[in-house]
Parts: structure tokens; C-alpha cells; sequence
């Protein structure tokens, strides 16, 4: 249930750069490719603290934290790459 809520924070934060690149920037396609590029990095140091969390905090080894961590990541950066390469068309 934790995975499926880490992952849903990513797409929580996904939608918030959207939004901040609708706001702040001039609202163009080009704009919201952008904001998904951007996300792809910040969403690695964001599941990167919630593998270090579960590693640190509930005692988990990084063997068994890491695939979990590769779905965490994979799944909304996949997306944002997806509208990445659809809105910088």
C-alpha cells in the first residue's frame, strides 16, 4: 500500500509542475515538455529519500529496497517522458 501511495505522490508532483508550467511559464506545449523534463530528475531524488527512508527507518536492506525503489521511480517518470516526447513535438 505504501508503494502505491509513494507513487501516487509522484503523480501528485508530476501535475504539480504541469501546473506551475501553465501558471509560470507562457502556458505552450514547449513549456509543459519542459516541466515533465524537469519532473524526471526531481522524481530520482524524491523516490531516492523514500529508498533511504525504508533502508534508514524501517531496516530493509538496499537489496530488497531497490526494486522497490525502480518501480517507485520507473512508473510516473515513464509517464512524464511520455509527455515529454508528446508535448516537445
Amino acid at each position: 500500500m505504501h508503494t502505491i501511495m509513494v507513487m501516487g505522490g509522484g503523480f501528485v508532483l508530476l501535475a504539480v509542475f504541469l501546473l506551475a508550467s501553465r501558471f509560470i511559464g507562457d502556458g505552450s506545449s514547449l513549456a509543459l515538455a519542459a516541466a515533465a523534463k524537469w519532473f524526471i530528475p526531481a522524481w530520482f531524488i524524491g523516490a531516492g529519500i523514500n529508498m533511504a527512508v525504508g533502508v534508514i527507518k524501517a531496516g530493509y536492506s538496499v537489496a530488497e529496497e531497490l526494486p522497490i525503489f525502480l518501480l517507485v521511480f520507473a512508473v510516473p517518470a515513464v509517464v512524464a517522458a511520455l509527455l515529454w516526447w508528446r508535448f516537445g513535438r
